[in-house]
Order: C-alpha cells, then sequence, then structure tokens
C-alpha cells in the first residue's frame, strides 16, 4: 500500500465531521427527533447503565452505521494512519456519536455495527480508492479517476484535496498499491419463490477479488472479496453488500500442484430480498487450497468458520415501532468449490450457514442457510453466459410462537463480463 506521512490536524478535522455534519443535518435541517440533544440527553447517555438495543429498520442499523463507521475509520486512514490505529478510530467514533449525537438510549448494536461493519468497509473502500488513483496519470482520466477515487471513498478524497495532492502530477514510488484486481459484472434476471409465487424481475451482481491470497497474507485486508447485487425488489434496490477481508495467513503446504493456506478474516453480510434478510458481522478461520490436477483442470476450494459478533435474523413474530428481526449471537460456517475447465467451462459450488441464538428479541434460536451453485461458459474472451440455481433457507425455533421453517428457491441467468486491472 502507498505509505503516507501522518497528519493529525487533517485527521482530526475530518473525524470531527463525520461526526457534527450529520448530527447538525439530522437537527436542524430534517428535525429529526431524535437529534434534539442537550446536555441533560447527553448526560443520560454517558451513564453506561442507559445503554439498550434500538428498534431502527434493517437497512439503518445493518447498513446504514457501518457506512457511518467506514468514514470514521478512513478520517485517519487516508491521513496515515495503519489499519489498527484506523480501527481503534472508529470504535471511539462509534461511541462518541452514541452517546452524544442522538437523544436515544446508546445501542450496543448500533455500537457494534458502527465500529466493526466500519472497519471492515472502511478498509475496502480506502484500498479501492488508493488502487484506482496513478499520480502520474493527467487530463481528464486523471479527474476522472480522482472523482470515482472519492465517491468510493469521500474521505480519501477530501484528504487528497486538503494536502494538495488532488490531480497532482508527480512520480509514483515502489509503494504504490499495485494489487492485482479481478472483477465480474453480471447483467440479468432472477427468480425468487416465496409463499407460493415467483418474484422475477432483473438484477446486477459485481464481484471484486483484490490482492492474491497467497501473497503479504501478514498484512490486514492484502486480500479482499466484493460481492454486491442491486435489482428489482419489493424490498430494497440493494440486495446483497458482502466483504470478506484477510486479517493474518499462514501457510500450511506448497508444492506444484497443492497448495493450502490458513487464513483469519472479518466479514461483513447484507442480504435482503424480497422472500429473505439476514445481516450479520463475524471473524472466522478459513482453510484455502488449490489443486491443480491437470492443465485442463484445476480445484479451488475454502472451509471456513467461526463466531457471528452480531447477526440479525428475520422475526415475523416481533414488530416494534417497525424492527422485524432479533439480534442474535451464533457461530458460522461457509465452504465452496470453484470447478476450471480448460478456462472454458466453470462450475462454483458455495454453502454458507450458521447457528444463531437471540439475544434481544423472541427468546428463540435460528438455522440460516445459503446453497448456491453456477455454471457459467465463456463465449469469448472475457464474456460469459451464467445460470445459477440456489436457495435461502430459514429455520425459527421460539419459546412461545410456533416454529417456522421455511425454503426460499431462486434462479439467476445472465450475463457476466470479466476484466483485469
Amino acid at each position: 500500500m502507498l505509505l503516507r506521512t501522518k497528519s493529525f490536524g487533517h485527521a482530526a478535522l475530518q473525524f470531527g465531521l463525520a461526526e457534527l455534519l450529520p448530527q447538525a443535518f439530522d437537527q436542524y435541517i430534517t428535525k429529526k427527533d431524535y437529534a434534539q440533544i442537550s446536555f441533560k440527553t447527553i448526560g443520560h447517555n454517558l451513564n453506561l447503565g442507559s445503554w439498550r438495543f434500538d428498534n431502527d429498520p434493517l437497512q439503518t442499523n445493518q447498513f446504514g452505521h457501518p457506512y457511518h463507521g467506514s468514514l470514521f475509520f478512513n478520517s485517519f486512514r487516508a491521513n496515515g494512519y495503519n489499519f489498527w490505529q484506523s480501527a481503534a478510530a472508529t470504535f471511539a467514533g462509534s461511541y462518541v456519536w452514541e452517546t452524544y449525537a442522538e437523544n436515544q438510549a446508546p445501542a450496543p448494536n448500533d455500537f457494534i455495527n458502527t465500529s466493526f461493519g466500519g472497519t471492515v468497509l472502511g478498509e475496502m473502500e480506502y484500498r479501492l480508492s488508493n488502487r484506482i488513483i496513478n499520480n502520474e496519470s493527467m487530463g481528464v482520466k486523471r479527474q476522472i479517476n480522482e472523482v470515482l477515487g472519492f465517491l468510493i471513498d469521500p474521505q480519501n478524497g477530501l484528504s487528497r484535496i486538503l494536502n494538495g495532492k488532488w490531480g497532482e502530477v508527480s512520480a509514483n514510488t515502489i509503494l504504490r498499491d499495485s494489487a492485482k484486481i479481478v472483477a465480474d459484472f453480471n447483467l440479468g434476471t432472477r427468480s425468487i419463490e416465496s409463499n407460493n409465487k415467483y418474484h422475477s424481475g432483473w438484477y446486477g451482481h459485481v464481484k471484486i477479488y483484490y490482492g492474491d491470497p497467497t501473497e503479504d497474507y501478514q498484512t490486514p485486508f492484502s486480500n479482499i472479496l466484493i460481492n454486491t447485487e442491486i435489482g428489482k425488489d419489493d424490498s430494497s434496490k440493494v440486495n446483497v453488500v458482502s466483504v470478506y477481508g484477510s486479517l493474518a495467513g499462514w501457510e500450511i503446504e506448497s508444492t506444484r500442484s497443492v497448495e493450502h493456506l490458513a487464513v483469519l478474516s472479518a466479514n461483513y453480510d447484507y442480504i435482503r430480498n424480497t422472500a429473505f434478510f439476514y445481516s450479520g458481522q463475524s471473524v472466522r478461520i478459513n482453510l484455502l487450497s488449490e489443486f491443480d490436477l491437470s492443465k485442463k483442470l484445476t480445484i479451488n476450494t475454502t472451509l471456513g468458520m467461526g463466531p457471528v459478533i452480531l447477526g440479525a435474523a428475520p422475526d415475523k413474530y416481533i414488530t416494534p415501532n417497525g424492527r422485524d428481526y432479533d439480534y442474535t449471537m451464533g457461530w458460522g460456517i461457509n465452504g465452496s468449490a470453484a470447478f476450471n475447465m480448460s478456462s472454458k467451462l466453470y462450475l462454483d459450488l458455495n454453502y454458507r450457514g450458521g447457528w444463531l441464538a437471540t439475544i434481544n428479541g423472541n427468546p428463540s434460536h435460528y438455522f440460516l442457510h445459503t446453497v448456491s451453485g453456477e455454471l457459467s461458459y465463456v463465449l469469448i474472451k472475457g464474456l460469459s453466459l451464467c445460470a445459477e440455481r440456489g436457495y435461502y433457507s430459514l429455520s425459527g425455533i421460539y419459546r412461545n410462537h410456533p416454529d417456522i421453517f421455511r425454503n426460499y428457491p431462486y434462479f439467476k441467468g445472465s450475463f457476466k463480463y470479466s476484466v483485469n486491472f
């Protein structure tokens, strides 16, 4: 990564803006009830006994708060501080927001979502933003890259403006981020079954692979996998945001035909569609393996497991003030196998599941599963035809209500364009 001289002044300024501007907008422009703060509300919130889980909608708690946390993170990351120092700033920013910026009781779910989720999203944004910008480029292309980098990571863009780097032509050092990026762009149709009815519409999917898991694996987020999906849906246009970031890795075995690597990862997941939703943040230990069986067949497998620090699972029996989910903790597991046949035909099999126990909501526990298989055929270089079949599964076991067992099958058909950067 590109190293920068630390600038505490700029970091503190941008950190303060991330705190003050949203609060002032809510209090004075939109005049939200929760933003009408006073010394009395601040004093109440500073009492550790005041903390309570809140009832905000899923999108606010599980997507809005992590994004806000990424602004705290990158106020320091974009000004020369390392990953762990910036993570500490994210936790501090979350605590300050919970105690002073709202008159509602501080919420432990918001603190975790903003802090942990903000760190995961923040480092992803920082690395992608820096990867885009080339200090040696000029003209329209340079400005487009600067703007795109700003949109991905506003704090990094603001930092470049403050320190005069925006648009400045200078030589790239050997430390410039040169991590390999592979991006897949899918566009097609999907159909999800819910309540014996199919919901169909267009969708778009972007998958980004950043870095090589076998290189520099002791550096946090040297390897990142990003999944995003949008589409026509009754619940939300943003249907999937998933980020996997490596924290540390250890080589187990490496030969000409077999390679095994253990990787500790931080993970953020947000899934929301017309049939199913889930959001969670977790830490996992993953076994990554590659088997070069012949010149025409390569298999990559992944097996991971670890604690779910905080998860939101759908609960139709709890609906106070718009909240329709329980907060949970538990254990997650994932597995995948990717078959590459002559770089022409690809088969990807994926499983993700977890056991979750409710910590706030109806006394219950959940088993959640996602199974999918995608077959893709390369039509011409960079362009593939894809078909994916899978299902979401929810089992809810309740103490005071009837249990729920539901499957939501889906199908996706699309064209995929792949490009290397």
